[in-house]
């Protein structure tokens, strides 16, 4: 099997998720994140979809020169995956990976209508958890989930200076 997972750990991806904890979301927040990944997206020319997501609540969205239609049926599938398990795409099917079990199966959820490829990523808040989604399309896997990471990680910097 072809290595697609960026040689990423599920204790690593948890390490990741613990160091990308929000310590609140409200709408303004969620687009201000949504305005990073466009903004990083747009100097690098990526064909990308960059959603946020409040709850189910779509907050922000835009579709990058390049993408295309089939991208926004992706973020559906992996923000349902997210809604499921409150863990990043990423982590979801490396950990799956790492177990040797097949998650669909597993789950018993469908592959028609879920997407354990990376680029959904829990937005979790302190002390409540899984509150939002940030959602990329467009790249390999990898590089879908490593700008999710990039942009929660500029928005946290970010907040850290207005302290």
């Amino acid at each position: 099997m072809v290595e697609t997972t960026g040689g990423f750990t599920s204790a690593g991806l948890a390490r990741e998720a613990e160091a990308l904890v929000l310590p609140s979301l409200t709408q303004a927040q969620a687009i201000e994140i949504g305005e990073i990944g466009f903004a990083k997206a747009s100097a690098r020319a990526l064909p990308i979809i960059v959603e946020v997501r409040v709850g189910d609540w779509t907050v922000f969205k835009v579709a990058l020169q390049g993408s295309k239609p089939d991208n926004d049926s992706w973020v559906a599938r992996k923000a349902r995956v997210v809604m499921a398990t409150g863990k990043s795409t990423m982590h979801v099917r490396v950990d799956a990976e790492e177990r040797g079990v097949d998650w669909y199966l597993e789950t018993g959820l469908s592959e028609e209508l879920h997407a354990i490829h990376g680029g959904g990523l829990a937005l979790n808040v302190a002390g409540e958890g899984l509150t939002g989604i940030l959602l990329i399309s467009g790249l390999p896997q990898v590089e879908d989930h490593l700008l999710g990471v990039e942009v929660i990680t500029e928005y946290l910097a970010r907040q850290g200076e207005n302290a």
